[in-house]
């Protein structure tokens, strides 16, 4: 580093941005193609929707974000006098765009058909709601730039890190891996490559980008056995379509902004990870280094997500953890402009869309199982030991929302029997109901299981009846554990049995559970150190 005295103009663009730039745009191509998949196959949304309507303004968010965190490093650089600052990696996040993708936009796109509303009709609302969850997300970010450091040390990481693990498990993880098999040659020559690279951290000859490797050689291979019917599927050439469409702010997200309350629960959770994980992303940038403000990092993530609501974007962008990585490979400030510049224009000029039809999904999906891992693994590894149990519970209320995206979707079992199941009469409430119950708010829920187990296990049983009073509250109106398929909030005297027995059942349980370790906090046994744990 040079002395302060002297003035350091940082290079825009060296060698190393080539790497940083084939990752970080194959992570936001990977996750486009994600969102595309699930609304258009999973959900039978409309194709020409997704790609003309929500892909310029999702694209032009991450533009306006790396530009600004491009700017952000080159004035680090010149007032540090450091010419070999790394920008701030941003881009789509990868949780949220899909759990938003399964529990959002895909559910409230059946629920409107199955009020009456036309395929069309249903598109454009369910487009709406999803603009409308993105403004919501963009405020709520702004807010928390400011307080975020307070959520931080009020939640446990047990509870932060734990839910987001379950998201790694349930939804990054599972669903790509079935998409990998569903190609198995294809798919698991990308997964090879990617835990050899990326997993295990091994690097390839002449440091060659794993994952530039990985969707080469993986769509290669696709587009050599699929002809010869050697894929394990029907072999579909990609359309050659371009969907020119240009990201123009509108007020149409307000249509969708009432509907949208309902996901609220679902929303805000991943809003606040990514706070909270933007401050994390500072933090280790700070230890190699580069000396970030945080709230501007933050506000920058906000502001991103803002304007593509705005535009009609549906997927929030967030800083990305890897920012030393993109430093240890050589990357500075150009990968940021490549990758927003790119991602942008192909959002407007149609060619991401077109990038999205042309390489496989089982080829994209390695990628997301890096990530989830990845996820699963921080969230151990930060953790104190003593938590671990706490992250594990986290993981069930995803799973629970897992096995209900699957049992709700009418192409799996038909929406008749999906009712039946939800009201068929035992020993027990029905089966059905508990599932889409444990899974409606499941990322708040687990955020929730998790910070109150790991204030047992700190021996704070005051502050875990705090906790479970907050449960109990929320389970009540339905903002979690919803007995409404669709995860609406609701006064529980307005339900029809069974369904009106969970928001009573289940909130006197946590009630019971909170006073139950309010007592057990005056005995001498609760007041003892925490046992040495090993695990």
């Amino acid at each position: 580093m040079e002395q302060s005295g002297n003035s350091t103009k940082p290079k825009l663009f060296v060698a190393g941005d080539i790497n940083g730039f084939f990752g970080l745009m194959f992570d936001n191509l990977t996750v486009l193609s994600f969102l595309a998949g699930i609304l258009i196959f999973a959900f039978k949304y409309p194709a020409d929707i997704v790609y003309s309507k929500m892909f310029p303004g999702t694209a032009f968010g991450v533009l306006v974000g790396d530009l600004i965190y491009a700017y952000m490093a080159i004035n680090l650089a010149k007032r540090t006098n450091n010419k070999n600052v790394t920008a701030m990696p941003l881009g789509l996040d990868t949780p949220s765009t899909i759990g938003i993708a399964l529990t959002v936009l895909g559910p409230a796109f059946i629920a409107l058909k199955s009020k009456g509303m036309g395929e069309r009709e249903a598109a454009e609302m369910t487009w709406y709601i999803g603009m409308a969850t993105m403004v919501m997300i963009g405020l709520i970010k702004v807010v928390f730039s400011f307080i975020g450091g307070w959520v931080q040390k009020v939640v446990p990481q047990a509870g932060l890190l734990g839910s987001l693990a379950g998201i790694g498990l349930a939804l990054i993880g599972f669903l790509p891996m079935v998409d990998i098999f569903g190609l198995p040659v294809v798919g698991t020559i990308s997964l090879g490559i990617i835990i050899y690279n990326l997993i295990a951290g091994i690097d390839l000859p002449k440091k060659f980008p794993g994952v530039l490797l990985a969707v080469g050689f993986g769509t290669l291979s696709y587009y050599i056995l699929g002809p010869m019917g050697l894929s394990g599927g029907e072999f579909a050439a990609p359309k050659a379509e371009l969907n020119f469409a240009l990201p123009i702010p509108t007020l149409d997200f307000i249509k969708g902004f009432v509907p949208a309350l309902t996901y609220l629960p679902i929303a805000f959770p991943f809003a606040v990870l990514t706070v909270i994980g933007g401050i994390n992303v500072t933090e280790s940038a700070k230890v190699g280094g580069d000396d970030y403000d945080t709230r501007s990092v933050l506000l920058t993530e906000a502001f991103a997500t803002l304007i593509a609501g705005v535009c009609g974007g549906v997927a929030q962008s967030t800083p990305y953890i890897g920012q030393p990585a993109y430093k240890a490979m050589g990357s500075r400030i150009g990968y940021v402009i490549l990758t927003g510049v790119f991602v942008g224009l192909g959002g407007m000029l149609g060619y991401v869309s077109y990038i999205v039809e042309l390489i496989p999904r089982a080829v994209l999906a390695p990628i997301l199982i890096f990530v989830a891992v990845d996820i699963m693994v921080q969230a151990f590894a930060a953790v104190p030991v003593n938590h671990l149990p706490a992250v594990c519970f986290a993981y069930f209320p995803n799973i629970a929302r897992l096995v209900q995206i699957k049992l709700s979707n009418p192409s799996v079992v038909p929406t008749e029997r999906f009712n039946e199941l939800m009201i068929e009469a035992g020993k027990t409430l029905p089966e059905t109901l508990v599932i889409v119950a444990l899974g409606n708010g499941f990322i708040l829920t687990a955020m929730l299981w998790g910070a109150f187990i790991a204030k047992i296990c700190d021996r704070q049983l005051k502050s875990a009846s705090v906790y479970l009073l907050i449960l109990a509250f929320l389970t009540f109106f339905g903002i979690i554990h919803s007995a409404i398929p669709d995860g609406n909030m609701y006064f529980p005297w307005t339900l029809n049995e069974p369904a009106r027995s969970i928001p009573y059942q289940f909130t006197a349980s946590y009630i019971i559970l909170a006073v139950m370790f309010y007592l057990l906090s005056f005995t001498k046994e609760s007041k003892e150190p925490p046992k040495e744990v090993h695990h």
